[in-house]
């Protein structure tokens, strides 16, 4: 009678880079008696700040069913973990979360309140089914996933009979622009002659705009991205594309300028 031994993989991968002198860690491991979940491809991004921080990963398509945990830490302080607020993907509560990803992917969320501004933290997120589970542990400070939500309301209009007027309103998630204000890049693209171009303007502090040098007849799409003034993080995706044709001169008739 032959018997047969269960087996066990244990893989473990550690990434570790320095960014400005502080060393920002990424580990994955994965333990396995079957088939592990595939390992969470997490990002993370403070929509204001510094009280709405959320992390999400794509929702994993393999078989077994994957269920997911979360917890932080500060970095100094690792015994002490607290769990993040998981959100489901499709349930009420991701609607009100706007993730930079692509709409075609199920992404679970998670919410970080109240974190501690100049901290460093740890996020682990792990994936367990019957075959194993496998964690992403990503090292991050609050100030360096700083991303705010895009612009909204933009909006053109003709400033005078050769210039345009471009505004915009800022994201509404951003709580605290008072304390916390906002700068705007803007990107105006167009066609010409069948070959792309565009223009990357700013930053800019206020929320309007004059545009000028644009040629009559050509229609340009324009968007605006919104980033903390004092640089924190990065740009916002930018904002939904706005189009605009300039109008063409109006060429009167020989005859109407004689009478002029």
């Amino acid at each position: 009678m032959a018997a047969t031994a269960a087996s066990l993989c244990v893989t473990v991968t550690l990434l570790v880079c320095v960014i400005g002198g502080r060393a920002l860690e990424l580990l994955r491991v994965t333990s396995t008696s079957g088939n592990p979940p595939s390992t969470p491809s997490v990002n993370c991004w403070c929509a204001s700040y510094p009280n709405v921080t959320f992390c999400s990963w794509p929702e994993s398509r393999r078989s077994p069913p994957t269920h997911y945990t979360a917890t932080y830490s500060e970095r100094h302080r690792q015994l002490v973990t607290k769990p993040c607020r998981l959100i489901r993907p499709g349930s009420a509560s991701s609607d009100l979360v706007s993730a930079p990803s692509p709409s075609s992917e199920r992404l679970w969320h998670c919410h970080l309140p109240n974190l501690k501004l100049l901290t460093d933290y740890i996020l682990n997120v792990t994936a367990v089914s019957s075959g194993g589970s496998s964690s992403h542990l990503l090292s991050f400070m609050l100030e360096d996933i700083v991303k705010p939500d895009p612009p909204v309301d933009v909006r053109v209009s003709p400033h005078d009979t050769k210039n345009l007027l471009l505004e915009w309103s800022h994201p509404p998630t951003w709580t605290y622009l008072n304390i916390f204000p906002l700068k705007y890049q803007i990107l105006y693209q167009w066609e010409n002659r069948g070959t792309p171009k565009s223009v990357n303007l700013g930053p800019f502090e206020g929320t309007s705009v004059e545009l000028n040098r644009l040629t009559p007849g050509r229609t340009y799409l324009f968007q605006v991205c919104a980033k903390e003034l004092l640089g924190l993080g990065k740009c916002s995706a930018w904002s939904s594309p706005v189009k605009y044709t300039i109008p063409s001169p109006i060429l009167l008739p020989d005859s109407f300028n004689t009478l002029l």
